[in-house]
């Protein structure tokens, strides 16, 4: 028989870490820009990034993903690797690049949004972020900093 008092403070801690989720809101435009090009979290967190497409070109020209990196991987040889396994404007992620990825969200035309929940690395450092479209990789990426 379970302890009442000890599932209640499970279920307390479970919503105590849910509602500890680091809220993140990322854009990008026409420009091939990240309108920032780093956030901190902290290790072990619940993070719940939203991404946004805020261009108006169509998503076939200027379709925006954003794929955060495991550590140690850079974004342009993680985007050259992508194109080399054949990353297209319509497959801009090929599952053979995927053992390197620790989130992504799918690709986005203009004005559509995704979010998504990861938990941050246990291990502090710089995980690198970036946008796998066909050549935007060399100018959309950034940094996720893990404390």
């Amino acid at each position: 028989m379970r302890n009442p008092y000890v599932v209640s403070l499970i279920t307390l801690f479970v919503l105590q870490v849910a509602d500890a989720a680091s809220k993140v809101v990322i854009t990008g435009d026409d420009k091939m820009q990240f309108n920032k090009r780093e956030f901190e979290v902290a290790a072990g967190q619940v993070v719940e990034l939203e991404f946004k497409n805020v261009g108006k070109l169509p998503k076939a020209a200027m379709g925006h993903n954003l794929v955060i990196l495991k550590e140690g991987v850079s974004a342009l040889s993680f985007g050259s690797k992508a194109l080399k396994a054949g990353a297209s404007a319509t497959n801009p992620l090929p599952k053979s690049v995927m053992d390197e990825v620790l989130a992504h969200t799918k690709l986005l035309g203009p004005g559509e949004s995704e979010t998504i929940k990861f938990v941050a690395p246990s291990t502090q450092g710089l995980y690198q972020f970036v946008c796998t479209f066909p050549g935007h990789y060399s100018i959309m990426r950034g940094i996720m900093v893990v404390k």
